[in-house]
């Protein structure tokens, strides 16, 4: 009777069991993977080795990698510069990374020639730097300021301090017209890319620091370190948040906005659900370390980085 019982406990145990999806493929970067883009079937990786390594997305074989020079670290010793973000439009890949006393520096890659556009001596603590076309980058401090920068006469078009609040991640609208600005403070701040200008306020889901945000056909998704995935439909003036179990580090969408993909538990897994239904689609896994990005290259497939080396391909089935 106790061996029926038990058997029974243990059958019961493995049918209810939450299935774990596992990758599909999984890509090998040069160290810990800080940013990622795609195009053109190509797979950039920002990494903390101080290189962009560039994957054919397909085959998952390093094609190509962009290197940056070393840097002196407190103590006088050449140390690799970290790569904090990393962006390309048409045949420039644009870089922001570590530099000196603590200062940020942004280099454009293009004909296979690295080009110091910001130096160090700007005094500049950027977290993040993105295209906004191909004569313009938007750069986001650490002091919660956004500068436009105009590449060609090295000056800025407009220069704006968004909140008093530590800069957390922006986003970019698809037509980059409009840009997010996640902080810790909870809140999000939206404003006009072509002038810096202050739209609106999203408020009153996220109630600590937001450590990321996605923005994809009119729907915001956010990562909260209170537990917190909130997904925003800004042109339905509707929003709505689901709860963690732990810090939610990482968030991405998917093209059209109706997926959305967060790191879920203290095991590095990531739930998939359906922001309109709010119906879980999936949970993966597989990651060894803390997520710092989710990227989804269609509506059944997604891109996953970690604080290591390997790169995770999902499909959704």
């Amino acid at each position: 009777m106790k061996r029926i019982l038990l058997l029974t406990l243990f059958v019961t145990s493995l049918v209810f069991a939450e299935h774990i999806t596992m990758p599909a493929k999984e890509y090998i970067s040069s160290g810990s993977v800080t940013d990622i883009v795609v195009n053109n079937s190509k797979l950039y990786t920002a990494t903390n080795a101080g290189t962009i390594d560039i994957f054919n997305l397909k085959s998952t074989k390093l094609i190509d990698k962009i290197k940056v020079d070393k840097i002196k670290d407190f103590m006088g010793d050449n140390v690799d510069s970290k790569i904090y973000s990393v962006d390309v439009l048409d045949n420039q890949v644009l870089l922001l990374s570590q530099a000196k006393s603590g200062y940020r520096r942004v280099h454009i890659y293009k004909d296979k020639k690295l080009e110091l556009v910001i130096a160090y001596t700007k005094n500049l603590t950027i977290a993040k730097a993105k295209f906004l076309d191909k004569d313009n980058i938007l750069l986001g401090l650490l002091s919660s300021e956004l500068i436009s920068y105009n590449l060609n006469t090295k000056e800025y078009n407009w220069k704006v301090q968004v909140s008093g609040a530590k800069f957390s991640d922006f986003a970019l609208s698809e037509k980059r017209d409009e840009v997010i600005i996640a902080d810790e403070s909870g809140s999000l701040k939206i404003h006009s890319t072509k002038d810096g200008k202050y739209i609106k306020t999203l408020e009153g889901q996220n109630l600590d620091n937001v450590f990321q945000v996605d923005y994809k056909n009119g729907i915001i998704a956010t990562a909260g370190q209170d537990r917190r995935v909130v997904i925003y439909a800004d042109k339905f003036n509707s929003a709505y948040y689901k709860l963690s179990s732990f810090l939610i580090y990482s968030v991405g969408l998917s093209p059209s906005g109706k997926r959305v993909g967060f790191s879920s538990d203290e095991n590095n897994n990531i739930t998939v659900f359906n922001t309109i239904t709010k119906s879980v689609l999936g949970k993966f896994g597989g990651n060894r370390m803390t997520l710092s990005n989710i990227l989804f290259l269609s509506e059944n497939e997604f891109l996953v980085t970690s604080d290591d080396k390997t790169i995770n391909l999902y499909k959704i089935k």
